[in-house]
C-alpha cells in the first residue's frame, strides 16, 4: 500500500531534542585521541600496575599454587593468541584487503554503475518522533547521492509510526523519486513484519539482482554508506549479503555509552577478522544490504517468519528474535558470500532510562546469547566443508569460550579461600595487565581512549559467559522487551512445563558444578583420596 499523505500524528512522550540524535563528528586520528592527558592516564595505569607487583604479596609462583598458575597461564595464552590472530587479520583486512575492494568499487561508481533502483526495509515499533525523522533524512541523502528512484518498504503496528514517516517524507524528499509503501502488520512480532514486506516485494517484482537495504527503525545511516556498499554487488556476482560498521549515540547512563562503545570496538575487529574469509558471524539487523535473489524466495521468508529448532529438552520451539540470525544461517547454507563494510556506518539510538539501564544490559545480553547458541548449533552442523574452516572454527570456539572464561576466576576464587587470600590480589594485578593488553587493540577501533575497557572488558566477558551457561539449558526461553514486551517460554505450569524447568534448572547447577571440581582437583586445590586409601580406610 502507497501512502504519501498521513494526518498529523498523535502526540509521544518527550524525546530528546533533534541535536541530540545527529550522527558524532568525523572518526578521530590516533593522534586526536592519544591527547596528552591520555597518555598520561596510560603511564600512571602502568604505574600502578608496576608498583602493585613490586609491593604486594606475590603467590603466583608459590610452589602450592603452581598448578593454578601453570592453568591460568596457559589458557590465557591460548585465549589472547587467539585474539591476537583476530587483531591481525582485521589488520590484514582493513589495510590490505579491503582498501583494494574500496578503489575497485569507487571506480565502478565513478563510472556511472548504479542499482536501477534502491529498495529500503524498515521495521519499526513506536519509536519517537525524532528518532524516526532522523531515520527518513539519512535514507533520503543516500537516495539523492546515487541519483536513481528509492522505495521505503515500511513494516509497521502502529498508524502514528505511519503518519509521522510520511509527513517528514513530505517535508525533505520533494525533489526525488521516493515511494512509501506501508505493510500493517496483522501479527504481532519483527519477524513477521519482516516476512509480509518480502512478500509484498516479490509480488511486485523485486527479485534477481536488485538490492534491498535491511534496517531497524532507530538506525541512522551516516553519509555516503550506500555510496560505498552497493557496488561491491557489482563488483562480485557471488556477493549475496553484506553488513556495515555501526556506533551508538545513547541517552543514559555514562557506563552504557562507554560499555556500548567498548562491544562496538571489538566487533569491528571480529567483523573484519571474518570478512576476511568473506563471511561474518552475523548479517546485523540494524543495518545489513542483500541481494534480492535470496530474500524473496518462498523458503527464505518462510525461514525468517517461522524459524525453530528441534530441541531434546524442549521440543520444537520457534524463534522470538534473532532474525539476522536466521537471514544469516540462510546465506550461509546457500554459501554465498558475505562482506564487512568498515567504511559505511550508521548510527543507532538507543534511548534508556537511568533506573532500567542495567535490566536493558542483562535482556540484551540475554537476547544476544541465546540467538547466538540457538543458531550456532545448527550453523556448527553444516560441517566445515560448507563455509571456510576458519568461520566453522569461530563458531565452535563460540562455544569453546563459554566454559573457558569461567575457569580462571573459578581457580582464582577456589585458591583464595583453600590457599591463601593474598592470590585474589595476584589474579587482579594478572587481569589489569591482561585486559590493558586487550583493550589497546580496542583503542584503534574506538573513538577514544577510555581506561574503563580493561575492567569493563573482564566483566563483560564474566557477564557473557555466565547469561550463556544460563541460557545454554534454556534455549526456549525468550523475551524481547523493546519490541511490546514480547515473550516465550514463559508462565506455562503444566507438569510438563515444570518438569521440564527442573531439569534445566538441575542441569546448570551440574554444569556449574562439574567445572567448579574438575578445575580444583585438576590442579590439585583440592586433593582426592586414592583408591589405596579409600580401600585402607574401609577395610580397616
Amino acid at each position: 500500500m502507497t501512502r504519501s499523505n498521513a494526518s498529523a500524528p498523535a502526540p509521544r512522550p518527550a524525546a530528546p531534542p533533534a541535536a541530540d540524535i545527529e550522527p558524532p563528528d568525523p572518526w578521530p586520528s590516533w593522534r586526536e585521541k592519544w591527547t596528552p592527558l591520555a597518555i598520561f592516564k596510560l603511564v600512571l595505569y602502568i604505574g600502578v600496575c608496576f608498583m602493585a607487583l613490586t609491593l604486594l604479596p606475590n603467590t603466583i609462583w608459590d610452589p602450592e599454587l603452581r598448578e593454578v598458575t601453570y592453568v591460568i597461564g596457559i589458557l590465557g595464552i591460548w585465549r589472547y593468541s587467539w585474539w591476537l590472530n583476530h587483531a591481525i587479520r582485521a589488520r590484514i583486512y582493513g589495510r590490505r584487503v579491503y582498501p583494494s575492494l574500496r578503489e575497485e568499487a569507487d571506480a565502478l561508481w565513478r563510472s556511472g554503475w548504479r542499482p536501477r533502483h534502491m529498495h529500503f526495509l524498515i521495521t519499526t515499533y513506536r519509536e519517537d518522533r525524532e528518532t524516526t525523522e532522523a531515520v527518513i533524512r539519512g535514507i533520503c541523502q543516500q537516495i539523492r547521492e546515487a541519483g536513481v528512484p528509492g522505495t521505503i518498504w515500511l513494516g509497521s503496528g502502529d498508524i502514528v509510526d505511519e503518519q509521522i514517516m510520511a509527513r517528514h517524507l513530505d517535508l525533505v524528499a520533494s525533489d526525488l523519486d521516493i515511494t512509501l509503501r506501508i505493510v500493517r502488520q496483522n501479527v504481532p512480532g519483527k519477524r513477521m513484519a519482516i516476512a509480509l514486506i518480502l512478500r509484498a516485494m516479490a509480488r511486485a517484482g523485486v527479485g534477481g539482482d536488485d538490492l534491498v537495504t535491511f534496517m531497524d527503525g532507530d538506525f541512522v545511516i551516516a553519509p555516503g554508506a550506500l555510496r560505498r556498499c552497493l557496488p561491491l554487488f557489482g563488483l562480485d556476482s557471488k556477493l549475496d549479503a553484506l553488513t556495515t560498521d555501526e556506533q551508538v549515540i545513547c541517552r543514559g547512563p555514562w557506563w552504557v555509552q562507554k560499555w556500548l562503545a567498548m562491544r562496538f570496538a571489538q566487533r569491528r575487529i571480529a567483523m573484519q577478522s571474518h570478512a576476511l574469509s568473506k563471511r561474518v558471524l552475523t548479517l546485523t539487523g540494524r543495518m545489513s544490504v542483500f541481494r534480492a535473489r535470496h530474500i524473496t524466495s518462498y523458503e527464505f521468508i518462510r525461514l525468517l517468519e517461522a524459524d525453530y529448532l528441534d530441541d531434546w529438552l524442549w521440543g520444537q520451539f520457534r524463534f522470538l528474535s534473532g532474525d539476522d540470525k536466521s537471514t544469516w544461517y540462510y546465506i550461509l547454507k546457500q554459501g554465498g558470500n558475505m562482506l564487512y563494510v568498515p567504511d559505511a556506518t550508521g548510527y543507532t539510538i538507543e534511548i534508556i532510562e537511568e533506573g532500567g539501564a542495567i535490566r536493558r544490559m542483562i535482556e540484551n545480553f540475554r537476547r544476544w546469547s541465546g540467538n547466538m547458541l540457538r543458531n550456532g548449533k545448527r550453523a556448527i552442523a553444516l560441517g566445515p566443508h560448507r563455509m571456510p574452516f576458519f568461520i566453522w572454527w569461530c563458531l565452535v570456539d563460540q562455544r569453546i569460550a563459554i566454559w573457558t572464561m569461567l575457569v580462571s576466576p573459578t581457580l582464582a576464587i577456589s585458591a583464595s579461600i583453600l590457599k591463601t587470600p593474598a592470590f585474589i590480589i595476584s589474579y587482579a594485578i594478572y587481569i589489569a595487565v591482561t585486559r590493558l593488553m586487550q583493550a589497546m587493540f580496542l583503542y584503534s577501533n574506538s573513538r577514544e581512549i577510555d581506561f574503563h575497557f580493561p575492567w569493563m572488558l573482564y566483566a563483560n566477558q564474566l557477564l557473557t559467559a555466565s547469561v550463556k551457561v544460563y541460557i545454554f539449558w534454556r534455549l526456549s526461553k525468550q523475551k524481547w522487551a523493546n519490541r511490546g514486551n514480547q515473550r516465550q517460554g514463559f508462565g506455562e505450569r503444566s507438569l510438563k512445563a515444570i518438569a521440564r524447568d527442573v531439569m534445566a534448572s538441575y542441569l546448570t547447577l551440574l554444569s556449574i558444578a562439574s567445572l567448579f571440581l574438575g578445575v580444583i582437583i585438576y590442579t590439585r586445590l583440592l586433593e582426592v583420596p586414592s583408591w589405596g586409601m579409600v580401600y585402607t580406610i574401609f577395610t580397616n
